[in-house]
């Protein structure tokens, strides 16, 4: 369970008093995502979502996260929503950490995604990408390419107890990739985390996208990269390329890749494959005391990273 910061039921009540929120029922940590703490809180008024920022989320970004939100939803997307307390304010402190609560979204995520939902998370990316071309306000991607080899540095030393010669081969595409990582293509507002524990479905109708908190201003086929990752794969780690191809073309119905974009989409599912083993890397090697978490398999991105490497061109993924 992702809970790293627990909160007691009166110092709770307390917080939810600065709100016209009614009276606290209950509340439960959510088990989905590493980053923050997480609650589902049930109040006389309906079901609400509480997250308290840990970890990589600054303070400062958090005006970011929220308002996107609330851009977003202005723009016809559905996404949770920043409550706002009666100042008038959407942050405040709970147990000595910044925290907010969000509306609460029907649906529930697919652990097993068919090529209809990752259509869906195709088409809803594409969305997202055009609804934040006016968001006037922009956040560096910490976790891009210039953000890896710290993650690596932090892990090198205990890395191979994971398996046994995994730091160099880290090595080794870390280094390929800061050569040749593309920094001339479209960008624009990305999710930068669109996994499917970040989408809710109702049946096979996608009913909306949650955790915006890597939110940034990045290359836009990167996000595609990191839905390929994180959608297309099967439990052996082998690559659907029918999964693939209903992502690809539905996102081109919206939003057309330019040539470019394609020509670079094998070495940004690289990147994305190795961002997402450096930090579940980091996470694995360093769970803090006490923490409900239990950290994801580096090693699954590992295996993706290695099909990636193995591509021979872009039709790999289903582009025709």
């Amino acid at each position: 369970m992702a809970v790293y910061t627990d909160v007691a039921a009166e110092d709770l009540g307390a917080f939810l008093s600065g709100y016209d929120l009614g009276e606290l029922l209950a509340y439960k940590g959510i088990a989905e995502g590493v980053e923050n703490s997480n609650f589902l809180v049930h109040t006389s008024r309906g079901y609400f979502i509480l997250t308290l920022y840990e970890k990589r989320v600054a303070p400062e970004d958090l005006p970011f996260f929220l308002g996107l939100m609330e851009h977003l939803a202005a723009r016809g997307l559905t996404c949770p929503q920043p409550v706002k307390n009666r100042r008038g304010e959407v942050l405040g402190k709970l147990a000595g950490r910044p925290a907010a609560i969000v509306t609460f979204l029907d649906g529930m995520w697919i652990r097993r995604p068919t090529a209809t939902h990752c259509a869906a998370v195709g088409t809803a990316l594409a969305e997202l990408h055009l609804a934040g071309a006016d968001f006037r306000l922009t956040r560096r991607n910490a976790l891009s390419v210039a953000g890896w080899r710290p993650l690596f540095e932090a892990a090198r030393e205990r890395g191979d107890t994971l398996q046994p010669g995994l730091c160099p081969a880290i090595a080794k595409e870390l280094g390929a990739l800061e050569a040749g990582w593309p920094r001339d293509l479209p960008q624009g507002v990305i999710h930068a985390d669109l996994f499917p524990d970040n989408v809710f479905f109702l049946g096979e109708r996608l009913s909306g996208l949650i955790d915006f908190y890597f939110a940034c201003t990045d290359t836009l086929a990167y996000d595609v990269a990191i839905c390929l990752n994180a959608w297309c794969f099967e439990p052996d780690h082998a690559y659907n390329v029918t999964k693939g191809r209903a992502l690809l073309q539905a996102y081109m119905r919206a939003r057309p890749l330019a040539p470019a974009e394609c020509a670079a989409l094998p070495l940004l599912a690289r990147g994305a494959a190795l961002r997402f083993l450096l930090t579940r890397l980091v996470d694995w090697l360093d769970v803090p005391p006490g923490a409900l978490v239990k950290p994801k398999d580096p090693l699954e991105y590992f295996r993706k990273l290695r099909f990636h490497q193995a591509v021979a061109s872009v039709r790999d993924y289903g582009i025709d």
